[in-house]
């Protein structure tokens, strides 16, 4: 009897949880494709429902502002859907309309974000004069540390297709190392590469193994210097520990910022390919999302052997906007919670130095980029801020409803360009 009450309570929190997960606020843009002109009024609607039928919610409230900044509009709302206009941005930029409810004692958010004419948004963090020899002289004297590479075979990860091994390589001085997780081809020949750099944060990793089919090697890198195959435990404890707000760390002095080894060892895990006996040689990209799709501009503009890159809403760009009244990129810096403690002229002149917008400016090769209008963690201000500075050949691809997270379709967009620029029949 106490095993069937037991059975049945659980049945009863696992169906209270699918019910719950069937609730919506619904936010939409009178436009399509939420697109808008400057001055152009919008009106947002919304709906509040369950599995797509009105629902009874309470404490249902609206605020409508330029996202990340404290909205110009709020107020309550009586009705479980409805329509609220909205004055147009006279700047480039993105106005959001976040929608909040409570129903049976949970809480529930929904939002929808208008784009101003975003092809305008101009960066606002400073070039600085000598950047391009700042880093020219780091990758330089990081090169001069040998690779020295160990590569352990994790045999039950790999197959009858590949090979898959934990790795390490010197960085920037002698002992201080890069880990990741290599896949590469068992059969003989030369294969094209890609290179996946990380989200924020501190995990371990298993390896990227989309591309074993079409005979691509992958090299997945964590950026912290620590091996990426330990218990997962102990990255939690390290990201509440030593790597705790890793992001501002040495912020003050840009020969010392924490991103400085972490790029570094972007380029020299290119060098740890080219070093590859399996690698063709030539047709090496690199990937990643977030952190990783600021890792991926970054490397791709440091290092000319890159052929191609994806990048999925990337973090890290330009982080001064909040001093000019607009959104910043994470990690938001200068924002209105960490600005007062870090907007100090030492830590300007240093983020300059690593805002993705500056290397967005260098880029040379075809890219690919994708993100939504809804991101809450890397605003679509910051990121057309960088996207819009490219001058080699890219291609946008908006999920205007996603936020800070991909949809399968950006894995298939992400495939089919990835076969087309490494897999090319000249190639």
């Amino acid at each position: 009897m106490k095993t069937f009450k037991l059975i049945s309570l659980l049945f009863l929190v696992i169906l209270s949880t699918s019910l719950h997960a069937q609730i919506k606020i619904q936010v939409q843009c009178d436009k399509s494709d939420w697109n808008y002109l400057l001055g152009e009024k919008v009106q947002f609607s919304y709906q509040i429902s369950d599995n797509g039928k009105p629902i009874k919610a309470s404490n249902i409230k609206y605020q409508i502002g330029e996202e990340k900044l404290t909205p110009s509009n709020s107020g309550t709302l009586n009705e479980t859907s409805g329509k609220l206009s909205a004055e147009g941005m006279s700047k480039a930029g993105f106005l959001r309309c976040i929608i909040t409810a409570d129903v049976d004692g949970k809480s529930f958010k929904g939002l929808a974000t208008a784009a101003f004419e975003a092809e305008k948004i101009q960066p606002t963090i400073p070039y600085p004069s000598d950047f391009n020899d700042f880093w020219k002289n780091n990758i330089q004297k990081a090169r001069e540390i040998p690779l020295d590479i160990k590569m352990d075979l994790i045999a039950e990860k790999s197959t009858n297709k590949v090979n898959v091994y934990h790795i390490s390589f010197q960085n920037d001085h002698i002992g201080s190392r890069m880990y990741g997780v290599l896949v590469v081809p068992k059969k003989a020949g030369k294969f094209p590469a890609i290179l996946n750099v990380p989200g924020a944060g501190t995990r371990p990793y298993a390896g990227d193994f989309g591309f074993v089919e079409e005979e691509i090697i992958t090299l997945q890198i964590g950026i912290h210097g620590i091996p990426v195959n330990l218990p997962a435990n102990l990255y939690t404890e390290m990201a509440a520990g030593p790597l705790s707000g890793y992001p501002f760390i040495h912020m003050h002095n840009k020969d010392q910022y924490y991103y400085k080894r972490v790029y570094l060892g972007c380029v020299k895990a290119i060098d740890f390919i080219f070093a590859l006996e399996q690698f063709d040689g030539k047709n090496v990209a690199v990937s990643g999302g977030s952190q990783g799709g600021a890792l991926a501009i970054v490397t791709a503009a440091l290092d000319d052997r890159i052929v191609t890159l994806r990048s999925l809403y990337p973090a890290l760009s330009d982080v001064t906007g909040y001093l000019a009244t607009r959104a910043g990129g994470w990690p938001h810096i200068f924002d209105s919670y960490n600005g007062p403690h870090f907007n100090k002229p030492e830590n300007r002149e240093t983020m300059s130095y690593y805002d993705v917008v500056n290397f967005a400016r260098n880029i040379k090769v075809p890219g690919l980029y994708s993100w939504g209008y809804n991101d809450e963690t890397c605003p679509g201000t910051s990121m057309y801020a960088a996207y819009n500075v490219i001058q080699a050949p890219k291609e946008l691809k908006i999920y205007k409803e996603t936020g800070h997270f991909t949809v399968p379709a950006q894995g298939e967009d992400y495939k089919t360009w990835m076969l087309e620029k490494l897999k090319q029949p000249n190639n």
